[in-house]
C-alpha cells in the first residue's frame, strides 16, 4: 500500500480537522507515494523507538505524539528533532502522528472509558473544543462504588500500571465514589471544566504539586497516572485498527515502557 493509502485511512478513524489548533498532526516526514508494506506503531517517537523501527526495517512509523512542534531551521545533528527527522530519511522511515484528533474522536478518551479499561457506563465527553458533538475525555459511572485507593489500584491493574500519584485530603479516605472523570494525557488546566460537571474524582496525568493542592482544597480527589500511563493503550489499538483494515501489511508494536520510575 502506498503511505497516502494508509494516512486516508487513519483520517478515515481520526479526521485532521478535529485537531486542536496549536496541533501538529498527519504526515511530518516522507512523501505520500511511498510503498509502505511494514508499519511500526508507538506512543511517542523518541530515539528508542526509532531506533527500534530502523532495526524493524519498517517503511513508516505512526506515533499518538508528534515529532514536531515547534518550528526547525536547520535540520542537522545540532538538535535532537532534526536529529530524528534525518535517522528517519536516512533509513526511509515515513512518520505520521495522530494526536487530539484521536483524542477527539476516534480515540483515546473513549478507548480508555470503554469495556477493555475503566468499564465505565452513562458516558460523556468531557472537553469540547467547537460545538461538534465530540469531546476530550470521558465521564461516567464506575462498575461499582470505590474509594480512591481502590480506584487507584483497579487503573494500575487495568493499564497495567506499576504506579499512579493520589492527591487526597486525609479525611476523604473512605469516601466512596460512584463515578469517574478520565482525560488521558495532560489534564490539569481542565480540571476547573471536570469540577463544574459535577466530578469530584478525577483520572489523567501530568499534574504537578502545586495544582494538585489547589485541587485538594477544592474537594477533588486526583488520580494521575503519568502521561504515558493512560495513553500507551493507542499503540495496540492502532496496531489491531492497521492490520484488521490492512491486509497486506505488517504492524510492529514499539513500547519503549513509561519514562517515570519510582525508585
Amino acid at each position: 500500500m502506498k503511505c497516502e493509502e494508509i494516512t486516508k485511512l487513519l483520517e478515515s478513524l481520526s479526521p485532521k480537522k478535529y485537531a486542536s489548533s496549536w496541533d501538529n498532526v498527519g504526515l511530518l516526514v516522507g512523501r505520500r507515494e511511498k510503498e509502505v508494506s511494514r508499519i511500526a506503531v508507538s506512543l511517542d517517537a523518541s530515539f528508542a523507538t526509532i531506533e527500534e523501527a530502523v532495526k524493524a526495517k519498517a517503511d513508516m512509523l505512526i506515533t499518538h505524539h508528534p515529532m514536531i512542534f515547534s518550528s526547525l531551521k536547520q535540520i542537522n545533528e545540532d538538535q535532537i528533532t532534526s536529529e530524528k527527522i534525518l535517522t528517519l530519511i536516512e533509513n526511509g522511515i515515513a512518520c505520521y502522528a495522530m494526536h487530539t484528533n484521536f483524542d477527539t474522536i476516534g480515540g483515546m478518551g473513549e478507548l480508555a472509558a470503554g469495556p477493555e479499561y475503566l468499564d465505565l457506563s452513562d458516558l460523556e465527553p468531557l472537553i469540547f473544543e467547537s460545538d461538534d458533538i465530540y469531546g476530550m475525555g470521558r465521564g461516567g459511572y464506575l462498575p461499582t462504588k470505590m474509594t480512591a485507593k481502590e480506584v487507584a489500584d483497579y487503573v494500575k491493574k487495568k493499564f497495567g500500571l506499576s504506579f499512579v500519584m493520589l492527591y487526597q485530603d486525609e479525611r476523604l479516605k473512605d469516601k466512596q465514589f460512584d463515578k469517574i472523570a478520565v482525560l488521558p494525557g495532560s489534564g490539569k488546566s481542565e480540571m476547573e471544566d471536570v469540577r463544574k460537571k459535577g466530578y469530584e474524582l478525577y483520572l489523567t496525568g501530568d499534574y504537578g504539586h502545586h495544582p494538585g493542592i489547589d485541587a485538594m482544597d477544592m474537594g477533588m480527589t486526583i488520580i494521575d497516572a503519568t502521561h504515558y500511563g493512560l495513553e500507551h493503550i493507542f499503540v495496540s489499538f492502532i496496531a489491531k485498527y492497521l492490520r484488521d483494515n490492512c491486509n497486506c501489511i505488517e504492524v510492529v508494536e514499539i513500547d519503549t515502557g513509561c519514562p517515570v520510575q519510582i525508585l
